[in-house]
């Protein structure tokens, strides 16, 4: 089974940036000869919003840039359908006032995804089945 990465973990294991660990970096690596990493298509708004908040500073031109990080050879991104949208009215009202979020984890169960995440709202809210990676 693949997995669904929050934008976060997406950014960081494809920039190699240190808030991943060695051991979840290789179990991402080793996912990937198994089946692409799924990503949420809000996370590439995300991306885009962390860049002009020069939270993440790109090492290319911000269009070259998002897309080699989302090419198809790299991820695997899933829309925001009418799927994701039911899932997302099925979420507990007091869960994460993070529409981003709210989104990625609805996403998550609309797929049957584990979702990899170090977001600790999500962790502790139970409404996600994490990635044990």
């Amino acid at each position: 089974m693949s997995v669904l990465l929050d934008t976060h973990v997406w950014v960081w294991w494809l920039t190699g940036a240190p808030g991943l660990s060695a051991s979840t970096r290789r179990a991402l690596n080793a996912q990937t000869t198994r089946a692409l990493p799924f990503l949420s298509a809000i996370s590439l708004w995300e991306a885009q919003m962390l860049v002009a908040k020069g939270r993440i500073r790109p090492h290319d031109r911000f269009d070259r840039w998002l897309r080699d990080m989302s090419a198809p050879d790299v991820v695997r991104v899933l829309p925001l359908d009418a799927e994701v949208v039911i899932a997302l009215n099925d979420l507990p009202a007091s869960f994460h006032g993070d529409p981003a979020d709210r989104i990625i984890v609805a996403t998550a169960r609309a797929h049957r995804l584990p979702l990899a995440t170090r977001d600790r709202t999500i962790r502790r809210s139970r409404v996600a089945t994490l990635w044990a990676g």
